[in-house]
C-alpha cells in the first residue's frame, strides 16, 4: 500500500531538514505559514511566514554548532490534512547536552505545509538549553 502523500511530505520535511536544504524546505511551506515553538526562551514562540521559520532553523543550527540532530521515528495522517511525526532530537550548546523525544502537529492544505505545532518531552529542559 502507498504511503499517503502527507505522510510523504513530512518526510521529505524531514529529510530536507537533516541536509540543511532550506530552498527545499521553503517549497513545502505556505508563504504564511506558523511554526509554533513552546516554552519561555529565546528561540520559542510563533515564527509566521518562511522567511521567519527559515530564520528560525538556521539559528537552530548556529546556536548548536551543527550538533543538532533530528531523527524521526514515525508519522502518521488522519487524511483530512493533519499529520503527526514522533522525532528523536538531540544536541549539544554552551556545555549543555539534550536528547529527548518531541513530535510536530502538521496542518496541510493540498500538498503544502500550513502551520507546525510542536509538543516536547519535557518544555523545562528545553527552556534551560536554549536559554
Amino acid at each position: 500500500m502507498a504511503e499517503h502523500p502527507h505522510a510523504m511530505l513530512v518526510r521529505k520535511g524531514y529529510e530536507a531538514f537533516t541536509r540543511g536544504d532550506m530552498d527545499a524546505l521553503r517549497g513545502m511551506m505556505t508563504g504564511d505559514c506558523t511554526h509554533h515553538v513552546p516554552g519561555s526562551h529565546p528561540l520559542s514562540g510563533d515564527f509566521k511566514g518562511t522567511d521567519a521559520i527559515i530564520d528560525m532553523y538556521g539559528r537552530l543550527f548556529s546556536e548548536t554548532g551543527g550538533s543538532m540532530q533530528v531523527e524521526m521515528k514515525s508519522v502518521m495522517v488522519d487524511g483530512r490534512g493533519h499529520a503527526v511525526s514522533m522525532h528523536r532530537f538531540s544536541a549539544d550548546r554552551n556545555g549543555k547536552h539534550i536528547d529527548e523525544n518531541g513530535c510536530i502537529v502538521f496542518r496541510i492544505v493540498g500538498d503544502k505545509i500550513t502551520d507546525l505545532d510542536e509538543c516536547l518531552e519535557s518544555i523545562d529542559k528545553s527552556n534551560d538549553f536554549w536559554s
